[in-house]
């Protein structure tokens, strides 16, 4: 049978969601599917996307590459009104990529997935309006000396997202790139890559042909492609810090550009002013939004090590338990509902598989566990929050990055021991701390080792800051102009003569 060559770009009624390549809608080069399943609805089969060659690969960068000339070329203001173009355009189908975000990630529509959608619009709108601030600067070298610098973009760029926020994943690296002047070619995670094929739909009515391309299928073999191709001249990855390095080397060895947001072990921190009377239903309001419970825990961010002042520790973990304990876990897509499923069976075993480790440990004590709670009626990865006391730091549930709504507790009286443990980390993403004490605070977020530290607010980040990590947390940050700069431009020094 001969392989159709091209499909209709998909929608809400065909099972078939194809790949992006060179601005036409195509299945694999290899003929195969696989099917998106919804975590939440007992691995409902939600569409089928092509499962990708290097073949296919091979032919998306192809594309990007013929596509790169005129784009670069193009006046930046030109590239940054169709930003805002689709920026337009997102916003209107906002509803619908929530929705989708719900079924598709297992997140819940009103506490993740539409504050995610909103996020992804506002992320093309920045992008848009900056494209202008990739300038170079003029060194006065006297008047016979034309001295200045190009910022150019680093040609095609490689883009690898995760499933856990994969539209909030997309608008740190997609708009930053293009408004940049390169071309793309994005793989989206296996088990949540429907938002992404739409946002490909919403970005190709915008764009010309070939500027941007995507290819589904598996990381080991496309991801893994993408990182060694000699064609491509950045990889951006999110994901875990294991993948990151095998991309950091893959992409290493043949001297790519490379930038990696990776795992984290967030510490957060609760100094005594932070459980005073008046003060300390918000601050467990915070520890509580810091942890990610409202993802499940699927956050690379999570303030999933919960330090607690010896003078304060039990009543703030009273108030802290209650506060965590209401939370509701069920269906996704509806509007009463706090947390949402876990991705897939595997990563729903490797939850549960850490709390039975840390339940196990002595002296440890079980404040929650919802490590088995399964809503009513629903067939899915559920598992409801859980909070370990009487941790240790060096236990494996406070050293390695569990990604589900676990958190441990652990004690302590001095700042320099809980600055020590802290950083007694291979990671360094995130890190919260509470204080009213503001020389304090920031004498705490000063030394802690991580590449973003919040102070009395458990969210905080918004479009325009730097954010990437330190340590094994990543290489590189996002989210920013200066992120945007550093990461999808390369800077080309012109010395001309005058006057000859």
């Amino acid at each position: 049978m001969k392989l159709q060559t091209t499909i209709d770009a998909p929608d809400a009624g065909t099972p078939d969601w194809p790949m992006l390549i060179g601005g036409k809608w195509v299945p694999s080069l290899g003929g195969q599917w696989r099917d998106v399943v919804s975590p939440a609805r007992g691995d409902q089969v939600l569409a089928r996307v092509p499962s990708g060659t290097t073949a296919d690969l091979d032919r998306a960068v192809e594309a990007a590459t013929d596509a790169l000339p005129a784009w670069r070329a193009l006046h930046f203001r030109e590239r940054g009104t169709i930003l805002l173009r689709i920026a337009d355009a997102l916003e209107e189908l906002s509803e619908e990529f929530a929705v989708l975000t719900a079924q598709d990630t297992g997140n819940a529509l009103r506490t993740q997935a539409r504050p995610e959608s909103a996020t992804l619009v506002a992320l093309f709108r920045y992008f848009g309006g900056v494209a202008g601030e990739f300038k170079g600067t003029v060194l006065p070298a006297g008047d016979d000396q034309l001295q200045y610098t190009r910022l150019e973009p680093l040609g095609v760029v490689g883009a690898i997202l995760p499933w856990n926020s994969p539209l909030m994943i997309a608008g740190m690296k997609i708009p930053a790139a293009l408004a940049a002047g390169n071309t793309l070619v994005v793989k989206p995670a296996e088990d949540a890559p429907l938002t992404i094929v739409k946002l490909a739909q919403v970005i190709n009515d915008h764009v010309p042909a070939g500027v941007f391309n995507l290819v589904t299928g598996r990381g080991s073999v496309v991801g893994q492609a993408m990182a060694e191709h000699p064609g491509i001249h950045k990889v951006s990855f999110t994901g875990s810090s294991e993948v990151g390095q095998g991309v950091a080397e893959a992409a290493g060895r043949r001297l790519a550009h490379a930038s990696l947001e990776l795992g984290g072990k967030s510490p957060n921190i609760v100094c005594p002013s932070a459980a005073e009377p008046d003060v300390i239903e918000a601050t467990a309001d915070g520890v509580l939004l810091a942890m990610r419970f409202t993802r499940q825990g699927q956050s690379c961010t999570a303030g999933s090590r919960l330090f607690l002042h010896a003078d304060i520790h039990d009543e703030f973990l009273e108030v802290l338990a209650r506060k965590v304990s209401a939370l509701k876990v069920g269906d996704p897509l509806a509007e009463d509902t706090d947390m949402g499923a876990i991705i897939n069976e595997k990563q729903h075993a490797s939850v549960l598989a850490y709390v039975e480790d840390g339940t196990s440990q002595p002296g440890v004590r079980v404040v929650l566990d919802g490590s088995r709670e399964v809503p009513e009626g629903l067939e899915g990865y559920y598992q409801g929050p859980t909070i370990l006391a009487g941790v240790a730091n060096d236990w494996r549930i406070a050293r390695e990055e569990i990604f589900g709504p676990v958190l441990v507790v652990i004690p302590w009286e001095d700042e320099d021991e809980v600055v020590a443990m802290a950083n007694d980390s291979h990671y360094g993403l995130a890190a919260f701390v509470w204080s009213r004490d503001l020389d304090q605070a920031l004498g705490l977020a000063h030394r802690i080792e991580s590449g973003w530290v919040q102070v009395n607010q458990g969210g905080g980040q918004v479009v325009g800051q730097s954010y990437g990590g330190y340590k094994a947390s990543g290489i590189g940050r996002e989210f920013s102009i200066e992120g945007a700069i550093e990461g999808f431009t390369q800077t080309k020094q012109i010395n001309v003569k005058l006057g000859r």
